[in-house]
């Protein structure tokens, strides 16, 4: 009874702590704290999304960039054909609209997220892991390649996408909107971990002929996995595109595969909040080493050590037992 109510306290507290930051970072006098935890936001919400793929189904994906950046580029390149006044392809008009962009940026995410699931979820292992890089890395070559969008210097977005009754120009304003989305999708993951869907997924992950046995069909769940993370991924690059106001080939590189895959390990694979936890411990250290070292790397790479030799599970997983014990 006390752990059933404990969890849904903690849960309240702590989205109370992130609608009272933005108040707190300006009265400490560290305004910069909101852009901070905006990050951590958004970069929750791609983690998330891989999370899903990776902690639950199993399925190691090394190429979760290309949706982020896809995501982001389609704000991009919908800003510059809204600014230019001519349409995409010579049939989609340009958009400055956030509730255009965002649905869009999902859909076009998780269309590609099809196409290549669809493909890579044929093989398994260590095949499945370099189709999933290998298609990031040609999207990633793609975006480098087309210097009517920037080419590897990317687009400036010079102004955040619009929303109905909102200034979208103030920082903390796009801080609440990023905090309602995170809210909405842990919501929506929350209940799809919890359902059926998600137990067949953690159920092919421990073993994957039992359930064929059983008569589920692995392909198909397992893809529809594969486009809602991809969905997830690109909702993320597209308010981070937003949030910098601006969109790189960077986005879509294999080292940004490879920093979401740190951030669930660091929070926790296979744990609902680990990626967010994990995001804002990611976020801090690098801002924290960056500050003392350019070589901060290694002594991040000593901590991500540390993390997945002894706490068993990422930080959530410490934090449960600290919590376990101090009760």
């Amino acid at each position: 009874m006390e752990n059933s109510l404990k969890k849904p306290f903690l849960l309240a507290f702590g989205l109370v702590l992130l609608i009272a930051l933005p108040f707190v970072s300006d009265a400490l006098g560290y305004p910069a704290m909101t852009s901070l935890a905006t990050r951590v936001l958004i970069y929750g919400i791609a983690a998330a999304s891989l999370n899903l793929v990776l902690g639950y189904g199993g399925m190691v994906s090394f190429g979760h960039a290309a949706f982020f950046g896809l995501g982001g580029y389609v704000v991009g390149i919908l800003y510059q054909h809204y600014t230019q006044d001519d349409l995409f392809l010579g049939l989609i008009p340009g958009s400055n609209q956030l509730l255009v962009t965002l649905p869009l940026a999902v859909l076009v995410s998780g269309v590609m997220a099809a196409i290549i699931g669809g493909l890579s979820l044929r093989t398994g292992g260590v095949q499945f892991i370099m189709i999933t890089l290998a298609f990031a890395q040609m999207l990633f070559f793609l975006f480098v390649s087309l210097k009517t969008y920037g080419g590897d210097d990317g687009l400036i977005i010079r102004r955040t996408n619009e929303l109905p009754g909102l200034n979208m120009r103030d920082k903390q304003t796009i801080y609440y909107v990023c905090l309602a989305i995170t809210v909405l999708f842990f919501f929506l993951m929350w209940r799809m971990v919890n359902s059926r869907f998600g137990n067949v997924l953690v159920g092919l992950r421990q073993n994957q002929r039992r359930m064929a046995a059983l008569g589920l069909p692995a392909y198909r769940y397992k893809l529809v996995a594969f486009i809602i993370s991809g969905m997830g991924a690109g909702l993320a690059g597209c308010l981070m595109a937003n949030f910098l106001r601006f969109a790189s080939p960077d986005m879509v590189h294999w080292t940004k595969s490879g920093e979401l895959m740190i951030i669930v390990v660091l929070g926790g694979v296979g744990t609902l909040f680990g990626p967010l936890i994990g995001a804002g411990a990611f976020i801090v250290l690098e801002s924290i080493l960056a500050s003392w070292t350019e070589y901060w790397q290694l002594a991040f790479g000593f901590i991500l050590l540390f993390v997945v030799l002894y706490t068993n599970g990422g930080i959530q997983a410490l934090l449960k037992r600290i919590g376990g014990r101090s009760a």
